[in-house]
């Protein structure tokens, strides 16, 4: 199974731009990773958030960024929910909210989330955005405006940089020489 974006297209990057895909409150990882495709990587990319929107699996791309309300990754924690975004090609989540599992999940994995009062009401789906990472600025390029999130706390922000927590430990035990 091909892996949609190449790991240089899912390297850090401190500016991200992208299309936006606009998400109601409330999205729970049951949505996001439906347990009954769960043995089946295709089939689950296939229908990924198919129930909050329909034309989603099919017509995401690689590079666009989700908008969503409040409480986004809510529901059973599972974590196969950002991996499966990533995996589908969404290069960040910008939203009013995140249930704390996936918020740390996402950062295990290096995939960016920003938390910003009110950003759903600032965007709609195909809206081109643009996000500073380490500024926590967001801007509707079609609009013009600009909103500044909360920052990343800096060990997180250095999970984005290296890819991770698995590729962070990799160098951490290299660099002490125990690899």
């Amino acid at each position: 199974m091909a892996i949609f974006g190449t790991k240089k297209e899912r390297e850090y990057k401190e500016v991200i731009k992208g299309k936006a895909w606009v998400f109601p409150d409330n999205v729970d990882t049951d949505a996001i990773s439906p347990g009954q495709y769960l043995d089946n990587l295709k089939a689950t990319l296939d229908h990924t958030c198919e129930t909050i929107i329909k034309e989603f699996p099919s017509q995401v791309s690689v590079g666009d960024i989700i908008v969503a309300g409040r409480n986004f990754g809510c529901g059973s924690s599972r974590e196969t929910a950002p991996n499966i975004l990533q995996e589908k090609g969404v290069a960040a989540i910008v939203a009013e909210s995140f249930a704390r599992i996936f918020y740390r999940s996402s950062f295990a994995r290096a995939l960016p989330v920003l938390e910003v009062e009110n950003i759903s009401k600032e965007f709609t789906t195909g809206d081109e955005i643009e996000i500073n990472i380490p500024n926590a600025e967001i801007t509707n390029l079609r609009t013009g405006k600009k909103l500044e999130g909360e920052k990343i706390h800096p060990i997180l922000l250095n999970l984005l940089k290296n890819g991770g927590l698995e590729n962070q430990l990799l160098s951490e035990l290299k660099s002490q020489g125990k690899k």
